[in-house]
């Protein structure tokens, strides 16, 4: 009687419901109906020229209505040549900003001061709401690429900037500004304002330059423009570097791969910082990690108790598997699952879904919370996170020598919960003597009959 109430509960994901999943339907979607991916063309260019470009990502909930809890959440790509300079701008919204490759001078603007901090790979930095700053490529032959999260303040999902320097596109901030307004401001006379602070003056300046023919375009490059040598050098004097010793810091720069991995084995290595270890964080209630694996290896199977994951793939390539239920009306997302309405729902409820992708540098996957994923490295892969809820969250590993939390359940649950024996449940997880991040090759092993492991599946078998 006991086994039959613990095998008919089903709560989602729970560690009691795992042997019943041995009896699910199991089906499989192509990446292309995978409402977990995005692949890197869901960018969409707000900006380019010759000096680089600023991409933002589809809306999460736009994209399927099981993210639409992140309704309120973007993520924007910058990138530019070296030596150029992202002109000064604020924006409606908190940013976290990561520094993906290349080096870079970022300048903040404070009311009555203000803070330049020099950027490498890994640097990552809260700028709240509001904030007014700048960005240089310092480096002479890198590109310089830069990730946010970016979390809007007034309308959910649709952050606005406002430029100080204006172009073509989008006229200065001052500009909106009355005649009388401004000549009372500035306590000037407003053919002078103009001249001096409007974007009138950026046309007259490249008339000079001979431009005439590149005139529109001109005004376009006010967003991203050349910076010379010596500019950068001056811009360099007072930067700070960010600390490699300390996360502690309100207001400056720390480095992902400042401290200790949390997981690391000759597979792969995994960097997290969380509210807890860093105060910029804590109002956003975010982490942010940073996770290598290496080529030919595995993130083992896990999950989040409570945080919803954005990843993006900064460099490799690999593939990606959810395990997701498909009692949470998925039929409803996408036309090609119309037919599947016509299936009983009792059978629904028992499928589990298998979503499969395969990675490529500029893809970005949602890792909603209580989903299993795992992750396999075809090349060196680097992949850079974002967590949404993160404060109580818990990784659940279901394989592995350590952390594994199958192991943890208790001998006599273990004979209700799964067809073989306790002890013959315990054999098959000692197989694996690597945690976290293992060999992704499966081992021919001696001990063990194949009958168990086909008997043994649990929600790893989903993978």
């Amino acid at each position: 009687m006991a086994a039959t109430t613990l095998k008919d509960s089903f709560p989602l994901l729970t560690l009691l419901g795992i042997a019943f999943l041995a009896s699910v339907c199991l089906s499989s979607r192509s990446d292309q109906d995978n409402p977990f991916v995005f692949e890197s063309n869901r960018f969409q260019t707000l900006f380019e020229n010759e000096n680089g470009h600023i991409r933002l990502l589809q809306k999460f909930d736009q994209h399927s209505k099981l993210l639409e809890n992140l309704q309120n959440y973007r993520l924007l790509e910058y990138k530019s040549k070296p030596h150029t300079i992202f002109l000064p701008q604020q924006t409606d919204a908190d940013f976290i900003l990561v520094v993906l490759s290349g080096k870079a001078i970022l300048t903040v603007l404070l009311p009555n001061d203000r803070n330049s901090f020099s950027l490498e790979r890994g640097d990552t930095i809260k700028l709240p709401a509001g904030t007014i700053g700048y960005l240089v490529n310092r480096d002479d032959e890198e590109d310089l690429r830069v990730l946010d999260l970016v979390i809007p303040v007034n309308r959910p999902g649709e952050p606005q900037s406002f430029l100080l320097s204006g172009n073509q596109n989008q006229p200065s901030i001052l500009s909106g500004f009355s005649k009388n307004i401004l000549e009372a401001s500035f306590n000037t006379d407003y053919k002078e304002i103009e001249k001096v602070l409007l974007e009138e003056h950026g046309k007259e300046k490249y008339h000079r330059r001979g431009l005439k023919d590149r005139r529109q375009r001109g005004q376009e490059e006010n967003v991203i423009v050349k910076i010379s040598r010596k500019q950068i050098e001056e811009l360099n004097k007072n930067a700070k570097s960010s600390s490699k010793k300390s996360t502690s810091s309100e207001s400056e720069p720390f480095n992902l791969r400042s401290r200790e991995p949390i997981y690391s084995n000759k597979f792969g290595k995994f960097f997290e910082i969380t509210p807890k270890r860093n105060p910029q964080l804590q109002d956003l209630n975010i982490f942010v990690n940073y996770v290598e694996i290496n080529e030919g290896s595995l993130l083992l199977p896990h999950y989040n108790s409570r945080a919803i994951v954005i990843v993006t793939v900064n460099e490799g390539k690999g593939d990606f598997e959810l395990v997701s239920q498909r009692n949470e009306n998925q039929q409803g997302l996408r036309e090609e699952y119309d037919e599947e309405k016509e299936q009983g729902e009792e059978e629904i409820r028992k499928q589990v879904q298998n979503y499969k992708a395969k990675l490529s540098p500029g893809d970005v996957l949602v890792i909603p919370a209580g989903y299993p994923v795992a992750i396999k490295a075809s090349s060196n892969l680097n992949l850079v996170g974002f967590g949404i809820n993160a404060e109580n969250n818990q990784r659940y590993f279901l394989a592995g020598e350590e952390d594994n939390v199958i192991s943890q359940i208790h001998k006599p649950v273990k004979e209700l919960a799964f067809p073989r024996s306790a002890q013959e449940v315990d054999t098959l997880l000692e197989n694996q003597k690597q945690s976290h991040f293992a060999n992704a090759q499966p081992q021919e092993r001696e001990r063990g009959s194949q009958e168990i492991k086909d008997h043994l599946y649990s929600i790893l078998g989903s993978f």
